[in-house]
């Protein structure tokens, strides 16, 4: 399994009045890692059609330890934990002070913008998925 790894900018605007990263923004930052993922290095690898349509159509957020704003980005890895025929789940984690600060999942779907409906996974995206896959 080879799990993607991004770094992702937390902004100073992110914290919330504790001095933790606002949990509304940690999706945010799991949506920047999925998109660097599945848009950039989808195109890279031959799976451009992804960024003309993906919906997320569920999404659990583990929150476990702060997460708090740093010059530094936070490293965020990603890999898919399924693979269906129209569907795919990716799994995140999120580095923290010590260990991970947040774990996530969202299961998506590619989506045809233009008959504004799901659509299956066309071979190239699915072998692009798959590079990514846990093996589960």
């Amino acid at each position: 399994m080879a799990v993607f790894t991004t770094d992702v900018a937390v902004r100073w605007s992110d914290m919330d009045v504790y001095g933790h990263v606002n949990n509304a923004c940690v999706v945010t930052l799991l949506e920047e890692a999925r998109t660097a993922l599945l848009f950039g290095e989808g195109a890279i690898r031959g799976a451009h059609t992804l960024a003309s349509g993906v919906v997320v159509v569920e999404l659990t957020v583990h929150y476990r330890q702060p997460l708090v704003y740093s010059a530094s980005p936070v490293r965020v890895q990603l890999w898919v934990s399924e693979l269906r025929a129209a569907s795919f789940v990716l799994d995140y984690a999120v580095a923290g002070s010590d260990g991970y600060a947040v774990t996530a999942r969202t299961q998506l779907a590619p989506y045809d913008t233009t008959a504004a409906r799901p659509r299956r996974l066309s071979p190239a995206e699915r072998e692009f998925l798959a590079d990514f896959q846990d093996g589960e």
